[in-house]
C-alpha cells in the first residue's frame, strides 16, 4: 500500500504541473517511472499504480488521460505513441468466484515493442 500511495501522490503532483513546466514534469516522471530512455512526453492527466514497473524507450509519447495499471512489468519500446484515454492493465482477477472472493489477484506483463509493434 505504501508504494501505491507514494505513486498516487507523485501522479497527483505531476498532474498539477503547468503544461509549460516541462522541467518539473520530467523530474517527477523520473521519480515515478522505473526506466526511461530519452525524454518522454507524458500529457496530463496520467495515472499508474506503482510506476517502478514501467519502462519507456526513446521517443515515447502519451496523450491526455492515459492509465497504466502496473502490477506487473509494462515495457514500451522506442517510438511508441499512445492516444488519449488508453488503459494498459496488467491486473486481473480470478474467474472462479470463491478464489475471487478470497482476494486472489493476478498480474501479467505487457510489452509494446519498438514503433508500437
Amino acid at each position: 500500500m505504501d508504494a501505491r500511495t507514494r505513486c498516487a501522490d507523485l501522479c497527483h503532483e505531476f498532474n498539477q504541473c503547468k503544461p509549460s513546466d516541462t522541467k518539473k514534469q520530467n523530474e517527477i516522471l523520473e521519480q515515478i517511472l522505473g526506466s526511461i530512455k530519452g525524454n518522454p512526453v507524458v500529457t496530463a492527466p496520467f495515472y499508474c499504480d506503482y510506476g517502478f514497473n514501467i519502462s519507456v524507450g526513446e521517443n515515447f509519447y502519451t496523450n491526455h488521460n492515459v492509465t497504466i495499471l502496473d502490477g506487473a512489468k509494462v515495457t514500451f519500446g522506442d517510438n511508441v505513441f499512445i492516444a488519449s484515454n488508453c488503459v494498459f492493465s496488467t491486473a486481473g482477477h480470478a474467474i472462479d468466484s470463491e478464489q475471487r472472493a478470497k482476494g486472489l489477484e493476478i498480474a501479467l506483463p505487457i510489452t509494446v515493442g519498438d514503433n508500437g509493434g
